[in-house]
């Protein structure tokens, strides 16, 4: 009997290593920046102070791969704690000033294990240490120092239960009990920890929420809404702890910020603040100070609106000490003395400042990506246009510095989700394409998210219509705007973009030169049979916004770009991650192996340690070079 591991999929579709050399080699010149300056691991970010002020920690590669390294304020000695080789640290935090948590998944499968070890490196173990089990953080516990609450999977792969888990010895005690009869999606604590409210489904296609004055009570039903009507909780009230600020959209289109009665189940008053354009995103507070602070929102840029003075005239410090640059808080010491500033552009990565309140000082950690001048990057411009039907689509559109000779070749990108955002920033993939003289055009095609509720649910059952429809006038805007010309438009993106690559070759088959579909859904039908377990409780969702298998046949077989390979006339370029759990690789086999079969040679690039999205360097690293190369050879 055979020990050898049997791969994912079917490899021998896979194009060999040497036909994609070949390809990658296409692309081939003399550039002032390497695929590796846009995609290399930063020596330096991620950072994070620990409570007590005394030690910054942040990942920093150790063999290619992203690891915690910590740095004493006090003497400024450096020093790294882990010693991951095989897959980067995925996220970490301070569980109190002398323990880090961390999580990492195995090959990109995203069934995430928590990890802990002490600030000098000892101590290090194991948390979570079951297979084919994912960990969610649900309260770091910030006034525990031996604990925090997180949700595993490991009863049932559909369903989070909460527990207390100690953080030296792994020991789990489970604080309420999950059920696929009354499934809850998301359980929250209020500020002193204790499990006082969760969000159930129904049917897949209803939320409820739920609360329970103490933790000896059970929990009891206080709103139940459509999934489109959303009530987002998120902090309680720092006075009344039967209340809650929170995200909503109940009885209204746009998501505004609201103080909400868990008691009577009611909105308090009138809401706190609202934007008649777009949803609000953000809510933030001070917990030493115990006040509403900010909350934010996205239209071309991030914005704020301040409910703090303190807050406020922090920011406005900042903003006149950091001209041209976005500004964000990323942590703070537990008494909120010393905060942690990042800045950025879309040009730049930016830095890390640490700012001391009380003397207004600012200092400069590190910039994050200093080998990539700032003035040699491309601005990414705002952009609005209208679809056939009414609609106005935002986006945004990076043109290559200097290039004045009109009409480009453009790189269409819609984002993944599709239940997402494209957002102002920099974006290294935009980047390197732009340095390449192409062009690159991202839109927030109906469904995207932050637009309000219409907006959203106009994309329900849209998937290769409508939806598509927005990216094709697009296409059809920016010809229109003589910023290109037929025969100069390629089409790239990755998951749901991987979706709207193929299904823009199958259904506009004469609108793109070539086209790359990265991790990208080609079957609705088999999408829907193979999406990770905990999706599950939610399939009616999908059901709904995408389609229903049974009822809607007709529809999702029409919109599937499996079925209509014969349309697809483009050069096209298929990428994959082999332990995908969100788009299965059976989703890149089907389309490869049906155009194979019909003589059509598609290069077929898939990694085996990698899911959704490519995260080891090298391997970042190989894909891009191959998409420059795919592009050199048909988009001119």
């Amino acid at each position: 009997m055979s020990n050898k591991k049997e791969l994912p999929g079917n490899p021998s579709l896979v194009t060999s290593q040497e036909k994609l050399n070949k390809i990658a080699a296409l692309a081939e010149g003399d550039f002032k920046y390497s695929v590796e300056d846009f995609f290399r691991t930063p020596e330096k970010s991620s950072f994070s102070i620990s409570p007590d002020g005394t030690h910054l920690a942040y990942l920093g590669p150790f063999n290619r791969r992203k690891n915690i390294f910590i740095i004493d304020i006090d003497t400024g000695k450096e020093f790294r704690i882990t010693s991951e080789e095989t897959r980067d640290i995925g996220g970490y935090f301070w569980a109190n000033s002398n323990r880090i948590l961390y999580v990492k998944d195995e090959g990109g499968d995203e069934n995430f294990k928590l990890f802990g070890v002490n600030y000098d490196g000892t101590d290090p173990k194991d948390l979570t240490p079951f297979e084919k089990v994912t960990v969610q953080l649900i309260d770091d516990l910030e006034d525990s120092d031996d604990s925090v609450i997180i949700g595993l999977n490991k009863n049932n792969p559909q369903l989070f239960d909460p527990y207390r888990l100690n953080i030296y010895t792994g020991k789990l005690t489970q604080l309420a009990e999950n059920s696929l009869s009354a499934p809850v999606a998301a359980w929250m604590t209020d500020h002193d920890g204790r499990l006082r409210l969760a969000m159930r489904t129904e049917n897949g296609t209803e939320s409820v929420v739920m609360y329970r004055d103490s933790e000896d009570e059970g929990f009891k039903d206080v709103i139940k809404t459509d999934f489109t009507e959303e009530l987002e909780p998120a902090f309680f009230d720092f006075n009344e702890d039967h209340i809650v600020y929170a995200l909503s959209n109940l009885n209204r289109d746009k998501k505004v910020l609201v103080k909400f009665d868990l008691r009577n189940g009611k909105e308090v008053d009138k809401p706190l603040f609202e934007n008649s354009d777009v949803d609000l995103s953000g809510v933030h507070y001070s917990r030493k100070r115990k006040v509403l602070t900010a909350t934010s929102y996205v239209t071309d840029k991030k914005k704020r609106h301040f409910f703090d003075e303190e807050t406020k005239s922090m920011y406005q410090m900042l903003e006149k000490e950091l001209p041209g640059k976005e500004i964000s808080i990323q942590d703070a010491n537990r008494e909120e003395t010393v905060f942690l500033i990042r800045t950025y552009t879309d040009r730049t990565l930016g830095a890390y400042y640490m700012f001391t309140k009380s003397t207004g000082q600012l200092e400069k950690i590190t910039d994050v990506g200093p080998w990539l001048d700032e003035e040699d990057m491309c601005e990414m411009s705002p952009i609005s246009y209208q679809t056939r039907d009414g609609l106005t689509i935002h986006g945004y559109l990076t043109l290559p510095k200097g290039k004045s000779n009109y009409p480009l070749p453009v790189v269409v990108n819609p984002h993944g989700g599709p239940w997402v955002r494209d957002s102002w920033g920099y974006n290294p993939e935009v980047q390197l394409l732009a340095s390449r003289g192409y062009g690159v055009f991202q839109m927030n095609y109906r469904g995207s998210t932050g637009y309000g509720k219409e907006f959203w649910k106009s994309s329900f059952k849209q998937w290769g219509k409508k939806m598509q429809d927005d990216i094709t006038d697009g296409v059809h805007w920016l010809i229109q705007e003589k910023i290109t010309v037929p025969g100069k438009v390629a089409i790239y993106g990755g998951s749901y973009g991987g979706y709207a690559t193929l299904a823009g070759v199958t259904f506009t088959p004469d609108l793109y030169s070539c086209a790359i579909d990265y991790v990208g859904v080609s079957n609705l039908f088999t999408f829907m049979t193979t999406i990770p377990p905990y999706w599950k409780p939610f399939l009616n969702m999908m059901y709904e916004m995408v389609g229903d298998p049974e009822k809607d046949r007709e529809l999702m077989e029409s919109s599937s770009p499996i079925f209509h390979v014969d349309n697809i006339k483009t050069p096209l370029l298929v990428i994959q991650g082999a332990n995908d759990p969100r788009v299965n690789i059976d989703e890149s086999d089907q389309i490869v192996d049906k155009l194979r079969k019909k003589g059509v040679d598609v290069p077929y690039m898939v990694k085996y340690n990698e899911g959704h999205g490519f995260h080891n360097e090298e391997n970042r690293f190989e894909v891009y070079k191959v998409i420059l190369g795919f592009l050199a050879e048909y988009l001119t």
